[in-house]
């Protein structure tokens, strides 16, 4: 495979994550043969339904306080650690109408504070790009299978089992997305 990149792979293990979904977090690095997969353990970092404070009352329940500040942050100082030019982050469209941290205009200020707080950085123009931000979650699902990503490895629920619930958010937004896309999920169409 020609790369006109060094790819590196952060993953993030905090408070309740599916261990499912860090295999599936491994096993795609594996696949895509990145040149490092990294993983930051952040033990006390958890979402609004682990937190139970009155002020998270109204949000998604898979929300967590400050979660890409924190995450890009981290990826920031890895970014200065091996000199990359490029942060890669996979928000998407719906992402971004859910979460104000997962939406273009946090980006564009959070990569000016990058820069401002990092001579490296800086000096190297290191920027994050959001290659999918104005794709939906459909759209992303029949762009990768015309890419021909194995669907099949990834991880989309909420719960730490051996297989999806099929009812959590993440299922149910993994279902519409497949199902509007007219792609066969390879996770529920398998045997």
């Amino acid at each position: 495979m020609i790369r006109k990149h060094v790819v590196r792979a952060l993953t993030f293990e905090y408070y309740g994550i599916a261990r499912r979904e860090l295999e599936a977090a491994r096993r795609i690095a594996r696949d895509a043969e990145v040149v490092e997969h990294r993983f930051v353990n952040l033990p006390d970092l958890k979402e609004a339904g682990d937190i139970h404070a009155k002020a998270f009352g109204r949000m998604s329940p898979t929300y967590i306080p400050m979660r890409n500040g924190i995450f890009y942050s981290l990826a920031a100082s890895y970014a200065e650690e091996v000199g990359a030019g490029l942060i890669v982050g996979g928000h998407n469209k719906d992402d971004a109408a859910t979460f104000a941290d997962a939406a273009p205009p946090f980006f564009d200020q959070l990569n000016k504070t990058l820069l401002m707080g990092s001579p490296l950085l800086r000096e190297k123009r290191t920027k994050i790009v959001l290659p999918l931000a104005a794709r939906t979650k459909v759209q992303v699902v029949r762009l990768a299978s015309s890419l021909g990503v194995p669907l099949g490895l990834t991880w989309s629920c909420h719960e730490d089992g051996e297989d999806h619930c099929w009812e959590c958010d993440g299922c149910r937004a993994r279902i519409a997305a497949f199902e509007k896309a007219g792609i066969s999920d390879p996770l529920r169409h398998s045997g």
